[in-house]
């Protein structure tokens, strides 16, 4: 992994332990420990109005672990842009793609000082691969894709990961110029995953979920509909089963009991 000049003392100052933070309390809910008491006690009351978002956490992780085995396993994909990693966990992108492929080539994006902080510890690559890590905003994609010229090849196709990170962004044209943005930069054969928090199984109880966190939490969420969420893909072609509850893409066992959730996801191709 790159190093990087900052120290972990000065990146530990950069840190808000005033208020919650979207990575932290998704760590929370993971049952992780790289979270502070004031984001267990905004996590604990969100959980009281909506019960299902430890399976969304849950159910959203393992989407994203589903999504990139199926890219670099049956459709060959050795580079990875993973914007809004969040706090390491168990198989983060790059375990899952090095796993299959070991010379895969991942590029981690954040702006939270305590991921990096962790990046540098726990997203450490294979022998044979290279991971990296990059600390900017999604909404400087031009940053973002210049700094992943370090490891990656935009000239060959990439996995464009952007995972519960979009609805983070309020303005919602906004949202989609910056993906535009990002798509616009890679090659045929890329793949674009989204997961995306929505009110579409819930209703009002993910309604005032995400307005308990807009009050004391950080950054805000904005809620999207379904079809709001498939505009992202625009131009490129989803893959089956298309926009779905994320515990709904391609499970390993097709069970119609399995819990949905209010975070939809797809992953689409540019070039079929």
């Amino acid at each position: 992994m790159t190093q990087h000049p900052r120290s972990r003392e000065e990146l530990l100052a950069e840190l808000d332990t005033t208020a919650p933070h979207s990575a932290r309390v998704w760590n929370y809910w993971l049952g992780g420990k790289d979270n502070f008491a004031v984001d267990r006690q905004v996590g604990e009351q969100v959980l009281q109005m909506l019960p299902s978002i430890v399976e969304q956490a849950r159910a959203d992780r393992a989407f994203l672990g589903r999504a990139v085995s199926h890219l670099a396993g049956e459709r060959g994909i050795r580079q990875f842009l993973d914007i809004g990693t969040g706090l390491p966990t168990a198989d983060n992108t790059h375990e899952v793609a090095q796993r299959v492929a070991p010379s895969s080539r991942i590029v981690y994006v954040d702006n939270d000082p305590l991921v990096l902080v962790h990046a540098r510890a726990l997203l450490t690559s294979a022998p044979d691969g290279v991971t990296d890590y990059i600390q900017a905003d999604l909404e400087d994609p031009a940053t973002i894709l210049r700094e992943a010229t370090r490891t990656l090849d935009l000239s060959q196709p990439v996995g464009l990961m952007l995972m519960g990170v979009l609805h983070h962004v309020a303005d919602t044209g906004e949202a989609y110029k910056i993906v535009d943005r990002l798509k616009g930069a890679l090659a045929p054969g890329s793949y674009l995953v989204i997961n995306h928090a929505t009110n579409a199984v819930y209703g009002e109880a993910s309604d005032e979920g995400v307005r308990h966190w807009n009050q004391f939490g950080k950054p805000k969420i904005t809620l999207r509909s379904p079809d709001e969420i498939a505009r992202f893909f625009a131009g490129w072609t989803l893959l089956e089963p298309g926009l779905v509850s994320c515990s709904r893409w391609r499970p390993g066992v097709v069970d119609e009991t399995s819990v949905e959730v209010d975070e939809f996801g797809g992953v689409a191709v540019l070039g079929e």
